[in-house]
């Protein structure tokens, strides 16, 4: 019996947070759980595409990410963990899935031109960047996987993967299946802002190695309901970040239920709300914290994880690229 296989992966930007974690962490365990052959790629060359000048920031985030990967319970034992780079068989996929794609249908790809615009490029977009659907493809495909754990904004690129895919198949000859995305059962997080969007960059994320100080301090700062000023005032439960929180992670689904209503009524104040939730972060929080503090005092030991993993992806990658060859008729020796 087929042994169904997933690929997903981070760029080596910086620590992960809670976006991360409910975007796709919790995607990735479930997989794990359920004995999928899953690939943790660090894709270091997609972040060096934004990061040309600075490689040695995306070198010093190899291990934070490594860090936040097996903190978060990802089992080496049972998942393959590996740095992008040293799979030069993706990137050769990638030349050859270039041929299959035009500029104008990369140019339309929401999540890359949403990206360009956080990223400040507009005609001074590097290349590399701007093939990351291409490059995405290829990792997707290199390991022949079934499924991608992905967030919502990333869906165009696996729409991408797969008219890759197929037209891979009518050229040459049948290689690659179709991929299908796992989404997250929650919406995307917003930051503790509000804004649609938590990012490393923009100050309004909480990490996955916050301090329980951090993370008060942060959900003290949420968005609420700006209108709600007393406590016995009605407040809007829609766009309240901290419902959204609760929402997330709040086991007690009743009690979000009732303490909605009660603050919609009035006679429910931010404070209450903003301590609640911060428990139960740092009940979620502090387990990975504690861990990844264990694991940070023998980075060796991370980074070996790291080599070994990478080995296996390249193992597999390997027999990808020769039925990838023999399908073009360029296996010549």
């Amino acid at each position: 019996m087929h042994t169904k296989r997933s690929l997903t992966g981070d760029r080596p930007t910086g620590r992960l947070h809670l976006g991360h974690y409910i975007g796709s962490l919790q995607n990735r365990l479930e997989l794990q759980k359920k004995g999928y052959d899953q690939f943790v790629m660090i894709a270091d060359v997609q972040a060096l595409s934004a990061q040309a000048e600075h490689p040695e920031k995306v070198r010093e985030n190899i291990l934070e990410l490594a860090l936040d990967y097996l903190a978060a319970g990802i089992d080496p034992k049972k998942t393959t963990i590996f740095i992008q780079s040293l799979v030069p068989e993706i990137a050769e996929l990638t030349v050859y899935f270039l041929n299959l794609v035009t500029v104008l249908r990369l140019g339309q790809n929401p999540t890359v031109k949403t990206e360009m615009v956080e990223k400040g490029f507009t005609k001074t977009v590097p290349a590399g960047f701007f093939m990351h659907p291409v490059n995405q493809a290829a990792d997707i495909l290199a390991f022949r996987s079934d499924v991608v754990p992905v967030g919502e904004d990333q869906l165009p690129m696996i729409e991408q993967t797969n008219e890759i895919a197929d037209k891979f198949n009518r050229i040459y000859k049948k290689t690659f299946k179709k991929v299908a995305p796992l989404l997250s059962k929650t919406p995307r997080l917003p930051g503790i802002d509000g804004k649609a969007k938590m990012g490393k960059s923009l100050g309004n994320a909480i990490f996955l190695a916050d301090s329980g100080k951090e993370i008060r301090e942060k959900v003290q700062k949420m968005y609420t309901d700006p209108k709600h000023i007393h406590v016995s005032d009605p407040g809007r439960v829609e766009g309240n970040t901290v419902f959204t929180y609760l929402d997330a992670f709040d086991p007690d689904v009743k009690e979000v239920q009732r303490l909605k209503k009660q603050y919609q009524e009035g006679g429910l104040g931010d404070v209450a709300l903003k301590k609640r939730l911060a428990e139960i972060l740092e009940s979620t929080i502090r387990p990975i914290r504690e861990k990844r503090q264990k694991l940070a005092k023998n980075p060796k030991a991370v980074m070996r994880i790291l080599e070994k993993g990478t080995e296996h992806a390249r193992t597999e990658a390997a027999k990808t690229m020769h039925v990838v060859r023999k399908a073009m008729k360029i296996d010549y020796l």
